[in-house]
């Protein structure tokens, strides 16, 4: 009511995003415009994850080269094994880059604000908005994802409970040094440590994941299924290899959707682990140099080529407005619905085709260049935030914990998603959600007040105060609280159930609705809170 009865008496917003004409405008429809510009850059994003998800495909997917003797006969052969360890992909390049979005609006948010004494609200708002959305409406939507009756659940509860110990350590830290240790304020050397803990939750999960003496708990480790991604799942799928052998997984059928892909593919063990022969044999002395020599200008020659055709084909993609499936449909209104729908995403398809194919340097630089666009689109939403808390008076705060959080947060809704449909166990449809937690606030928070801190330091020799300190502590309390009762009803699952998620649809439901209801009760409390009324 608060919000509202600003909004009606709110004088006319002199900022505006493109022309100065928007002033002459109502507030009202101003209003719409800039919550449109907002959904379509939500779009944007989702458009660009797709991208991004494939280039961290790629880069998982890296194999070295070892050379192997056999004891009994003395032949040397070359084992290809995979560069990245599962649970520090999961940690760093699926959750970092899930919660890439909040992070970069957050880092925004703060270079934005170098010189002010007074921390902004927009990114740490979107942070922990983004938490509660990451715990209570995507297992909401995992729990009940999987078919009726099948059971999913963690086969590696060691590494989870690491995870989630550190994902629980972040918002206790939080509240400590907003509330306890510096009331109000934070200093380079609490912004410093947010962030090197970090580090500590890496070295720890990695700890768990190899049960080093001392570190690990002492918990037994779950045997992952040959199959990482189960056969159905990925029988539709061949390995179309590219130049020297770095590959695209792309859909057999000429009428399947190229955009959809399964991230989470990189836990196949026949796919990424043994790229082709696991094994090969190490080539002779024999062998002249010059046929080498031949052989490596031929594979670089073809390798330039491919990704030249692939980087046209991109564009191919990006201008096509109706797939051959789509052509096939005899309902006129459906086809137009999609070819609508297409026309509206076209700019942001035609803009990602920029974006160079996977297969250069091992998707490292597909990777970089889809972080860039994802951190042009956040610097776009931080514009449209602040317009739309100017021409309605609405609370910045507000507006980042609840339509910038769950914008920002749809490709972790997406990654989880596909998990939980496609993978034999919830490892990483969980791991993905407490991991992004923990990324959100030694990553997400600790960089920006890291940057404003530092900055301070340097110009002022003053630290960084908080301007709704006690609302984001709220926030804290009553996220923490809830995340209690989130956890206990997973743990209760577990021992009743035998698993996370999955089982007799009744109870998924209403384990949906309950994980919901939680979510409804932060947003409530905490908007109740920024905005005074408790």
């Amino acid at each position: 009511m608060v919000g509202l009865a600003s909004f009606l008496r709110q004088e006319t917003c002199e900022s505006y995003f493109i022309f100065h004409a928007e002033t002459k405008l109502g507030n009202g429809f101003r209003t719409f415009l800039y919550f449109l510009g907002l959904a379509y850059c939500f779009l944007g994003l989702s458009a660009i994850t797709a991208r991004f998800f494939r280039s961290m495909e790629t880069v998982v997917k890296h194999t070295r080269q070892v050379v192997v003797t056999d004891p009994s006969t003395g032949e040397e052969t070359i084992r290809h094994e995979k560069v990245w360890n599962f649970t520090i992909a999961d940690i760093t390049l699926l959750a970092f880059g899930t919660s890439f979005p909040q992070i970069s609006l957050a880092t925004i948010d703060a270079i934005r604000n170098l010189g002010n004494l007074y921390a902004g609200g927009l990114g740490p708002g979107t942070l922990v908005g983004s938490a509660a959305f990451d715990l209570f409406p995507i297992h909401a939507v995992c729990v009940v994802v999987p078919r009726a009756g099948e059971l999913k659940k963690i086969s590696d509860i060691g590494v989870w409970l690491v995870e989630l110990f550190w994902s629980f350590w972040a918002y206790i830290w939080l509240y400590i040094i907003l509330e306890v240790w510096t009331p109000n304020v934070i200093t380079l050397w609490e912004a410093l440590l947010t962030v090197l803990q970090y580090g500590l939750l890496l070295t720890h999960a990695y700890a768990q994941d190899k049960r080093w003496p001392y570190i690990s708990l002492p918990l037994k480790k779950g045997e992952r299924p040959e199959e990482w991604v189960p056969a159905e799942a990925a029988s539709g799928k061949h390995d179309t290899t590219v130049g020297n052998g770095y590959s695209e997984i792309l859909p057999v059928s000429e009428n399947a959707d190229r955009n959809v892909v399964d991230i989470f593919s990189i836990h196949s063990r026949d796919e990424i682990e043994f790229p082709g022969p696991g094994y090969q044999k190490v080539p002779g002395f024999d062998d002249s140099a010059e046929s080498s020599n031949k052989n490596l200008e031929e594979e670089t020659a073809s390798e330039d080529s491919d990704i030249l055709v692939l980087w046209r084909q991109q564009f191919a993609d990006a201008l096509m407005l109706e797939s051959r499936e789509s052509r096939k449909l005899n309902n006129v209104y459906l086809r137009l619905a999609r070819i609508s729908w297409q026309l509206v995403l076209a700019p942001w398809k035609l803009m990602f085709a920029f974006v160079p194919p996977y297969n250069i340097a091992h998707g490292w630089v597909a990777f970089i260049s889809s972080l860039i666009f994802i951190s042009g689109i956040a610097y776009i939403v931080t514009e449209f935030t602040d317009l739309i808390s100017c021409v309605t008076g609405i609370n910045p705060y507000v507006i980042a914990f609840t339509a910038l959080a769950s914008g920002t947060s749809w490709p972790d809704l997406v990654a989880s998603k596909i998990a939980a449909e496609r993978q034999t166990t919830a490892d990483s449809a969980i791991a993905n959600i407490t991991c992004s937690n923990s990324v959100n606030i030694y990553v997400g928070i600790g960089v920006p007040w890291l940057i404003d801190t530092a900055y301070n330091f340097i110009a002022y020799g003053e630290p960084l105060h908080i301007e709704n300190a006690a609302g984001l502590s709220f926030s804290l309390l009553v996220f923490f609280s809830t995340s209690v009762g989130c956890i206990a009803v997973l743990v209760f699952r577990r021992l009743t159930l035998g698993a996370e998620l999955g089982g007799p649809k009744l109870w998924a439901w209403l384990t949906s609705a309950y994980f919901m209801l939680l979510w409804l009760i932060f947003v409530v409390l905490s908007s109740l809170r920024v905005s005074g009324i408790i």
